[in-house]
């Protein structure tokens, strides 16, 4: 085990040493049996994060219990059948085998010595922080919480909540937070489909409410993940995640904004790009497209301006790349307009179809993929729309997006019959030759084609 910071585990614990004599007792069984792989893993959210943790404690030798208020989600889990694409049905059927359960039944949270809280944090309709999901997963298990448990939130979050959220929820039935029970952060850091990165090859941050707290943390997560990264609190491990965040999404909005720029003087951003990331310093290449996508880009920005105004300062930098990024998907939905119009065509009545809906390539999670803002943009103003992503088979039904259609395989005479085609996400799966060949009409947001077809238009 790895520990990437000043905090060696030794020192942490000498500086517990004298503390609280209960505190010492129950964190010193809570190791004791993560140590021997006795201890059971609570898993509270089975998502895209979720998910991948459940199946990494199961192959290294704990027994895992699954929680989620899906139950459609949860007979399909114990059936051995995972609906995220790239997790492989094969991994959770072993992990049955291996006693990997999943249940809706919230009441055995005491079986659990570590829970680690995976669950979703989006914003409400003012694009404010939604924490009911927290709040209320906390409600739910601070009645069966006993003392030797450590709960660790994993959601990304503003600085403060695990504080001022979660620790009351957890204390509410008389167990104190660095004595009898221990709670600490560790944000996730899952990239889905990543062939690079793995659950335990990502370093992970974890931060303690209290020493005691870090320790129990620390003994949580050692045996999973290669690399921890202890930090001295939980609100400093609540800001690294928005920091590697917001740093991700101000990049993605300058070079997004500079497409806009060179796209009015006719040069290439794409090979702007690439000549200046030949530079052996000071440059980390960031590429634009149709907008982020995702729980994290789009949203953990506002995390931050929100719990900033509350010490009175305006992040202006930030917000001013959370406008430009969430603008994207208009500016591509210009240029496809004016290139209709250009061909004596409107968008309404005209044959549309996007080509890919996931927020990324390769992926079928479609948290806030900016593709689906544009295909709302093409609906309203009457285009005739149909779209193409072999990892969406049905677009799914959810409350903020209504469209009653099913992906379209691409051929020769689909693409001839459409009017345009919009390249949205660049899975690999698409037939670029076969699209470039039969499309009538390409608005390409992703730097796919280089050369200076007239019927390819960059956005």
């Amino acid at each position: 085990m790895v520990y990437a910071s000043a905090f060696r585990a030794n020192a942490v614990a000498d500086k517990i040493d004298g503390q609280v004599s209960m505190a010492n007792t129950s964190l010193d069984i809570l190791r004791q049996k993560l140590s021997a792989k006795q201890a059971v893993i609570g898993i509270v959210g089975l998502g895209y994060v979720g998910q991948p943790l459940a199946l990494r404690y199961t192959e290294i030798g704990f027994r895992v219990i699954g929680f989620d208020l899906d139950e459609t989600k949860v007979q399909e889990l114990n059936a051995g059948h995972s609906a995220i694409e790239h997790i492989d049905d094969t991994r959770f059927a072993e992990a049955r085998q291996n006693g990997f359960e999943a249940t809706t039944d919230f009441s055995r949270i005491a079986e659990a010595d570590g829970l680690m809280l995976c669950v979703p944090t989006p914003l409400n309709k003012y694009r404010e922080p939604d924490l009911s999901f927290i709040t209320d997963t906390c409600e739910k298990i601070a009645d069966h919480l006993r003392p030797g448990q450590v709960i660790a939130l994993e959601s990304t979050t503003y600085p403060g909540t695990t504080k001022e959220e979660v620790l009351p929820r957890l204390e509410k039935n008389g167990l104190k937070v660095g004595e009898d029970i221990f709670a600490v952060y560790s944000p996730e850091r899952e990239d889905p489909a990543n062939q690079k990165f793995t659950t335990n090859t990502i370093p992970k941050v974890v931060g303690g409410h209290t020493e005691a707290c870090l320790q129990a943390g620390i003994a949580l997560y050692e045996h999973a993940i290669d690399k921890l990264v202890p930090v001295s609190s939980t609100e400093t491990a609540e800001m690294t995640k928005l920091l590697e965040n917001i740093y991700r999404a101000v990049n993605i909005g300058l070079v997004n904004e500079m497409k806009i720029v060179t796209d009015r003087m006719g040069i290439d951003i794409f090979e702007v790009i690439d000549a200046a990331a030949t530079k052996p310093f000071g440059f980390t290449p960031y590429y634009p497209g149709p907008g982020p996508g995702g729980h994290c880009i789009p949203i953990d920005p506002f995390y931050l301006t929100w719990k900033a105004r509350e010490y009175g300062i305006n992040t202006r930098f930030i917000e001013l790349a959370g406008e430009i990024n969430t603008s994207m998907p208009n500016y591509v939905f210009s240029k496809l307009a004016s290139a209709l119009n250009e061909r004596q065509k409107a968008v309404r009545g005209s044959k549309i179809m996007v080509l890919g809906i996931a927020y990324k390539k390769n992926v079928d999670d479609m948290r806030e993929s900016p593709s689906v803002t544009l295909m709302e943009l093409i609906r309203d103003n009457g285009g005739n729309l149909s779209y193409a992503d072999p990892h969406v088979p049905v677009f799914p039904k959810t409350q903020e997006h209504v469209f009653d259609l099913s992906s379209v395989a691409l051929t020769q005479k689909v693409l001839a019959e459409q009017d345009a085609v919009v390249l949205a996400t660049n899975h690999d799966a698409f037939d670029y030759d076969l699209i470039k060949e039969h499309a009538n009409l390409i608005i390409d947001t992703r730097g796919i084609y280089r050369t200076g077809e007239p019927h390819i238009i960059r956005a």
